[in-house]
């Protein structure tokens, strides 16, 4: 009876608590005024004012380097990597709450950070947990569209259909028919955007249990979990503590990566059409899927395990040495080396690291350890080897060898997990693009023979 009183009083203790903070949607209404107010100063103060040059290697060069975009959440340094409104990644290791009995970052308190360039306290990243977990279930529609999809069809093509048929529920989509101001687009947006993030988890698990689990049914969605340790539930690997904890470490730092990658420019450049957030996070998830983007760490694996399976237990630095020559002397890139923008080891990668360092159990495996000792190798070979920018490691040197080794051994899977992760970026610069009003993204292209002009005209 005691036991029973106690609980109930600390439950009430709990709504109470929960009931007094605000909520996000609460603390985006006290922060959006003042950005609305810089972008204003910006317009009228230096709208004319030149940040840089275009030359002809940007144009013809996949536009890298190229200022040209504004993206409020993250920037991405190329000697510090990824600063999430200006915090590091070791900084929001040290900030960021943990879920109940966890030591790593959660989805929830990211997604909160990434939103409002504002530290959670517990109490709300709790109740974000609990109204994420509230709309988590997938409607009845999206479950039979799934489930009528053949296994052989990529993990990644379903996820994409999956979230671009969710679009049938959205309240963006229905308050534009409907009329509305535009200075209200921002809370439709964002309404929809924290549904597409809640119902992913049961999106992707019911993807995994379909194509690799011969469609086991999924328990029920625990509303007192946060979202990523529903998201193990939901594949079956709740059990597996370590894993949810990887997972919730690899879901909040590969949340968002600046503007400028393939995933989240189209989902910007599709959500500046007005499209609603289903429909461009699904462009975002089908740029995720192409081989220079999200299957990286898939490729990582692959030439990992070959290495390993031709090296046998004899893995030295000296053979590991002899096996990136090989590699490069065929043709072949060494793959998770390297980064369009980083000129200095990604700090992903380190985390990722750190986490192996943490857990005996990680630094026995002989994958864990080969991803290690490549470490030690690599980058020296390629300073040697002359024809890269980059010769440090990128996140995907690390990322899919530990989820090989907690078991989930499925590497055409590895890229919804990169999507579910990437939805908290892409749909929180959604939210600001409707919060600023930002105009339809519309870039001149010009050909080559009009590049020939302009060259002969400066000369």
């Amino acid at each position: 009876m005691f036991r029973r009183t106690a609980s109930r009083l600390i439950s009430l203790q709990t709504r109470a608590r929960f009931a007094s903070t605000k909520t996000l949607k609460e603390t985006l209404q006290d922060v959006i005024p003042a950005k609305q107010e810089q972008l204003k100063r910006l317009k009228a103060e230096h709208s004319q004012t030149v940040i840089g040059d275009v030359k002809v290697e940007n144009i013809i060069g996949g536009m890298r380097g190229l200022k040209s975009m504004l993206w409020e959440a993250s920037v991405l340094d190329p000697n510090e990597g990824i600063r999430f409104h200006g915090l590091s990644i070791p900084d929001c290791q040290q900030q960021l709450p943990p879920a109940p009995g966890g030591k790593e970052i959660i989805a929830e308190s990211m997604l909160w950070l990434l939103l409002t360039g504002k530290v959670p306290i517990e109490a709300e990243t709790r109740q974000l947990s609990r109204e994420l977990a509230d709309k988590g279930d997938l409607p009845t529609y999206v479950e039979k569209l799934i489930d009528g999809l053949s296994p052989s069809i990529h993990p990644m093509t379903q996820l994409g259909i999956g979230v671009a048929a969710l679009n049938h529920d959205s309240v963006f989509q229905k308050a534009y028919e409907s009329g509305i101001k535009k200075a209200d687009y921002w809370t439709y947006t964002l309404e929809d955007c924290l549904t597409l993030i809640a119902r992913l988890p049961a999106l992707a698990a019911r993807i995994y249990r379909n194509v690799y689990k011969q469609r086991a049914a999924a328990p029920p969605i625990n509303k007192d979990l946060d979202l990523v340790g529903n998201y193990a539930a939901l594949m079956g690997y709740g059990a597996n503590k370590d894993l949810t904890e990887y997972l919730r470490l690899y879901i909040s730092i590969h949340g968002d990566h600046e503007g400028g990658n393939a995933s989240a420019h189209a989902a910007h450049l599709v959500g500046s059409t007005l499209a609603d957030p289903y429909l461009a996070y699904s462009a975002a998830l089908f740029a995720l899927a192409g081989p220079l983007h999200g299957l990286a760490n898939q490729e990582v694996l692959r030439w990992q395990l070959a290495m390993q399976k031709e090296l046998g237990d004899n893995i030295t630095h000296e053979n590991i040495k002899d096996y990136l020559w090989k590699t490069l002397k065929s043709g072949q890139v060494v793959p998770g080396y390297g980064h369009g923008v980083l000129r200095k080891s990604d700090p992903r990668f380190i985390a990722l690291q750190e986490f192996c360092d943490s857990r005996p159990g990680l630094l026995k495996s002989p994958t864990i350890q080969l991803v290690k000792k490549t470490y030690e190798v690599a980058p020296g070979v390629l300073t040697e080897h002359g024809k890269t920018k980059n010769p440090w490691p990128n996140v995907d040197a690390a990322s899919g060898c530990v989820l090989y080794h907690y078991g989930l051994t499925e590497f055409k899977y590895y890229t919804v997990i990169f999507g579910v992760s990437r939805a908290l970026g892409a749909l929180t610069q959604l939210v600001w693009a409707r919060a600023l009003g930002l105009p339809l993204e519309r870039p001149k292209s010009v050909s080559m023979d009009t590049l020939q002009d302009i060259i002969s005209k400066s000369a």
